[in-house]
């Protein structure tokens, strides 16, 4: 990394904090319009319920109950478990029992005198049939009107899905192990390929070329060190692009442990924010090592967006190049706010100065006092739930690696007992 420092001063301070204000109320409004578009009146879901119970037809309500049927063939075609249910119970008003051991839902249908359970269980959704002899033929009717009637509901489903980010009953997926590991593999097998260049950088490899004449010798040297040197750059520039990645989507885990974000307006309106403004949401920048290892990064953000961003012409933004007395000049290319152009140098990265800034950041952001955030998003891998970030459980979990251990421990158990339909 170079010497050169981002500097804050107050007033930039404001106007950052003044646009990104304005930034993010223009996507909640804009999250408003489409939540409003989405919701339906009762006179729309009615509706829409007469079209889903005419394309499911001649499928209906089960008159009996009766117990586990044998699974069959056609409940693998059926659409996801969570459409079934909305479509069979939420809108139709189909009855349904539950639960029981492995076991989350029943619902009994009834398909021209024929008899079907439509169940979620452990081992996924299906269509279960008494019928043996029968079973085929009809419950591939019976998956089909089911098809049918989803599409026909499509409207009921964006308007549920438009009532749960309303109310902010939502969990926010933690992508967060994943885009690490990505970061990690790509960034050792940078430190790999640098440091076979660096052990083969006096080897030179010596051919001879064929003679065009006779006397005539020549000889191709090949330094495998300079090859093996761009594959590490490329390898460097797909890390420092893989932490970016990784740090956008845990800031926003962040921002709702900390209690910052506890909509799913505001966490959709920071998703498409720029990276210093969801930075800015997680990190504490009054601390003055935080804001040091804040504009480390910042500066290799800026330089490795121009040179990928720019099209790559050259690592000082060295896109054309003019003819004078003094030889060729480069122009390099500026941000349109310091002047567009120059044939100043600017400082370019150097790879393994980069990613062991990197390594600096990523140290210091799991210090305290995220340290129990470490825990929930990286070590644990939960999803961040949003009521819990608006009813306080996340601020007291928040306060030690203590108690966001046993929260943890707790909340996991929770998750795996659901998975496994543990009732």
């Amino acid at each position: 990394m170079s010497d050169r420092q981002v500097i804050f001063s107050d007033a930039s301070v404001q106007s950052n904090a003044k646009t990104f204000a304005s930034g993010i109320r223009n996507v909640v409004y804009h999250c408003r319009m489409a939540l409003k578009k989405t919701l339906l009146s009762a006179a729309e879901l009615e509706e829409i319920r007469k079209r889903a119970s005419r394309a499911i037809a001649p499928l209906r309500p089960a008159t009996k109950l009766f117990g586990h049927g044998k699974r069959t063939s056609a409940g693998r075609t059926l659409p996801p478990y969570y459409l079934v249910y909305f479509l069979l119970v939420e809108l139709l008003g189909f009855r349904y029992s539950g639960r029981e051991e492995k076991v989350d839902w029943i619902i009994p249908v009834e398909f021209e005198g024929h008899f079907f359970t439509v169940e979620f269980r452990k081992l996924g959704l299906g269509i279960f049939s008494t019928e043996s002899s029968k079973e085929g033929a009809f419950a591939r009717l019976v998956a089909k009107a089911i098809h049918k009637g989803v599409n026909a509901a499509t409207p009921f489903f964006n308007h549920l899905a438009a009532k749960a980010v309303q109310s902010s009953q939502l969990n926010v997926t933690n992508n967060s192990l994943w885009l690490f590991d990505r970061y990690k593999f790509l960034r050792d097998q940078f430190k790999e390929k640098a440091a076979s260049a660096e052990a083969r950088k006096d080897e030179v490899i010596k051919t001879e070329l064929p003679r065009e004449a006779p006397g005539i010798v020549g000889f191709l040297y090949i330094h495998p060190s300079h090859e093996l040197m761009n594959q590490a750059e490329w390898l460097a520039i797909g890390a420092i692009d893989a932490f970016f990645s990784w740090t956008e989507h845990i800031f926003i885990h962040i921002g709702i442990l900390t209690g910052k974000l506890t909509t799913a307006e505001n966490v959709a309106a920071l998703a498409v924010a720029k990276w210093e403004e969801k930075a800015k949401v997680a990190l504490d920048l009054s601390d003055d090592a935080t804001r040091k290892r804040y504009e480390e990064i910042l500066e290799i953000r800026r330089q490795v967006r121009n040179y990928i961003a720019h099209g790559s012409f050259g690592k000082q933004g060295e896109a054309f190049q003019f003819h004078s007395s003094a030889g060729a000049v480069p122009v390099m290319l500026n941000e349109p706010a310091t002047g567009g152009f120059s044939i100043l140098e600017h400082v370019s990265f150097k790879e393994i100065d980069a990613i062991s800034t990197i390594e600096r950041f990523v140290e210091h952001l799991w210090s305290d006092p995220l340290a129990p955030a470490k825990l929930y998003i990286e070590d644990a891998v939960l999803p961040a739930i949003l009521t819990y970030a608006s009813d306080g459980t996340y601020a007291r979990a928040m306060q030690s690696t203590e108690e966001m251990g046993e929260f943890v421990y707790h909340l996991s158990h929770q998750i795996d007992d659901a998975a496994n339909m543990d009732w």
